[in-house]
Parts: C-alpha cells; structure tokens; sequence
C-alpha cells in the first residue's frame, strides 16, 4: 500500500497533518452541482483515502450544495481521531449553479450552522474564508467585517481555527491582525506560479499553503515537457505534477480530487516519486521559475 508519510507532515495551526490529503470538491455532480453520478463510489473513495493515511479533507457545504458533506458524514462519521476536516464559506450556489459571494453576517452565521448540521460535528476543524472580489483570482478588498463574523464564531466555540482562500498577502496580514490565520488556500501548480514569493513568506510564518487546482482544475495540465518527465520517470503527468509541489516548499498542502479510485491511488502514489535535478530544472521552466 502506498506510504503518504514519505510525503512528511505540516501543521494547520495547532493541528499537524500529512502534506497529501484529499479535495472532495468532485464528490458532486457535474460542475460541482447536484448529487453525483454513483454515491456509492463516492463513499468508497472517502474510505479509501483515509484507510490510505490521509488525515485532512478539503470539503465547502457550497459543493452541491450540501452534497459533498453529507457524503463526507455517510462515508466517515463518527470520524476517525486525527481527521481534520477543513471547510469553506463565503459563497453561496444560485438555483442555475452560479457562484455568488455570501459575506454577510447572516450568510456567513448560516453557512457554519449548514456545515455542522450536514458534517455532524459541534464544531469545525477548520473553517477557510473564501474571497470572491473578482472572477479571476485573488482581488484586494475590505475583509475585516466578514472575518470578524468567524472570529466571534470561533470565540462560541463553533470554529477551532480560520483560514483564508484566495486571498493576497495584503489581505492575509490584514486578517492576522483580527485572528489567527491557519492556512491560506490559492490556485497555483506547475503551470500556474503567481504565488510564489508568497509561498515564502507563510512558509517563514509558520503558515500551510494549500493550492486548489493542483492539477490545473477542469482543464488539466496540458505540458510537452511535464509529459516527457512523467515518461522517463514511468509515471503519469499528474504525479509528477503532485510530486513537484510536494518539493516546492515544505508548507504546501496538497488536496488532489477525484471520485474515483484509480486516481486516488494515482494521486497518492506521488508522495513516493522522487524527481531528480534535472527533472526539477525542466518542471521549474514550465512556470518560469524566478
């Protein structure tokens, strides 16, 4: 069975976890809309992945909405000592699957009541709020009040620790400022760089980085260079891919998705794969290292 530990550990806040854990965002049917296609390979795959050794799960009660959830408690719960289930708030999906920012008070009171109720727990693990500012990526704009709402949740005793996703360097020292910022969650891979000399500064910090789309999202990475490394190396793309952020920088978190098996075992495959130097040369001209 595949060893994940090789890939090592890093903590989210107090809580030390392996750096290859899993997405469930593809738990949900298509466009992370709706029930799946097969729940019952969806539960499979969530008892997998922990019976493998991963011990943190990237889930938003938005994925479905409410679906992801609900299959994480069906699947797992009671959950096993050492899990840690990290969520997301901040959006709320419209009746035509659209994704809108949800940053009042209200919404945001709802949203870590919807996600207990659907997870099963008296309080969540990790609680990540999701910037929506722009379309695009990461946007400067006002977060004090929106966090000062999870903070004040996190003081009842309903939150254990905060993070942010999608956010800028700006905005995480503005949030350091209102509460402790656990882990900060932003698009970045192989292909996809912009992050980092920010990388650097949380890694300095004591701060997990978590890139979502690790794997380039729903348009995966498409490289002629990522696929003659995977060749020479025997493996696929997508484990290298994963290997290189698992070297890239110690505090990177992965959370790789799929709702299928085989790619589960793929994915975590990669914390056994050692690139060589000079793979790392050719995968670092991908993005133009700096």
């Amino acid at each position: 069975m595949t060893d994940i530990a090789q890939a090592g550990t890093f903590q989210i806040g107090d809580r030390t976890v392996r750096r290859l854990g899993y997405g469930a965002m593809q738990l949900a049917g298509p466009g992370v809309f709706g029930p799946p296609k097969d729940r019952a390979a969806a539960v499979a795959v969530l008892r997998e992945a922990v019976a493998r050794g991963v011990d943190h799960i990237d889930t938003s009660d938005f994925y479905g909405p409410h679906v992801t959830n609900q299959i994480i408690r069906e699947a797992l719960h009671p959950y096993p000592d050492g899990l840690v289930i990290v969520t997301k708030v901040g959006a709320r999906r419209g009746p035509d699957a659209s994704w809108n920012p949800a940053f009042s008070a209200e919404e945001l009171t709802r949203a870590i009541h919807d996600n207990l109720r659907n997870l099963g727990v008296d309080a969540l693990d990790v609680v990540n709020l999701r910037l929506m500012f722009d379309a695009h990526g990461p946007a400067e704009g006002p977060i004090e009040a929106p966090l000062t709402v999870l903070a004040d949740l996190q003081r009842q005793g309903l939150i254990r620790r905060i993070g942010l996703s999608n956010a800028t360097p700006r905005q995480v020292a503005e949030g350091r400022r209102i509460t402790g910022i656990a882990c900060v969650q932003n698009q970045y891979n192989l292909a996809h760089r912009g992050d980092d000399a920010f990388i650097a500064d949380l890694a300095a910090s004591g701060i997990a980085y978590v890139p979502f789309f690790p794997l380039g999202g729903f348009s995966p990475l498409q490289s002629d260079t990522l696929s003659a490394v995977a060749a020479g190396l025997g493996a696929t793309p997508m484990q290298v891919a994963l290997a290189w952020l698992l070297r890239r920088s110690h505090n990177i978190l992965l959370i790789p998705g799929t709702s299928s098996l085989g790619h589960l075992r793929e994915n975590l495959a990669a914390a056994e794969l050692r690139l060589p130097e000079e793979a790392l040369a050719a995968l670092d001209r991908i993005g133009g290292a700096q």
